[in-house]
């Protein structure tokens, strides 16, 4: 069974969760304790030494980095439905992945991070930074569901489950999808696997 070292408020850690509730595949939950510094512990330096979560364990195969885990999941289950085996589909999923890393994860960081979980002594430099990079990439993401309910073909796959994670961390800083954006995450949201994933309330 999967051990997944996890932080409830991860929007990293929680797509992993997603696509594990949705395929129905058994695991458990190794919680560290973010809030308290537990992943910058000697002990967990040795597990993960880039100091973050997700990281999946099966046996003693270790494996960071949360597009990563989903690519493996779904290659090792089986799971095309998620990952399409057609090259240019998983092309897109991939594209789409490394967009989220890239482009999207930083931004939600510098908001949420600063504004929510570190506040009143969040980075206002990296508050701005965000708020001003962040219109260009919900207008990427709005043009990408102009004419598509989904972000690759006509059903989600894990390229959906990631980008969404961000979206609904977004949220803790009070801001929300709009348009063909709002009507995409309303169908990921409605995916069980998604909804498992959420944290509690804060």
């Amino acid at each position: 069974m999967y051990k997944l070292y996890h932080f409830p408020y991860s929007q990293h850690g929680r797509r992993v969760v997603s696509l594990l509730e949705e395929a129905g595949i058994p695991y458990e939950i190794r919680s560290v304790a973010m809030m308290e510094g537990e992943h910058m512990s000697p002990e967990f330096l040795k597990i993960n030494p880039n100091h973050q979560i997700p990281i999946l364990e099966d046996g003693d195969f270790r494996l960071t980095e949360s597009n990563a885990i989903l690519r493996f999941i779904c290659n090792e289950h089986n799971l095309t439905q998620w990952y399409p085996t057609d090259a240019k589909l998983r092309a897109k999923v991939d594209q789409w992945l490394d967009w989220n890393q890239t482009r999207l994860a930083p931004t939600v960081t510098d908001i949420v991070l600063n504004k929510v979980f570190f506040a009143p002594n969040g980075d206002q430099q990296a508050i701005e930074r965000g708020e001003k990079n962040l219109p260009e990439l919900l207008d990427i993401l709005e043009g990408a569901l102009s004419n598509s309910d989904y972000l690759v073909g006509n059903r989600p796959t894990i390229a959906d489950l990631s980008v969404a994670s961000n979206l609904f961390h977004l949220g803790f800083a009070e801001v929300k999808p709009t348009g063909k954006t709002e009507e995409w995450y309303r169908r990921i949201f409605d995916i069980q696997g998604f909804q498992k994933s959420l944290p509690p309330k804060m």
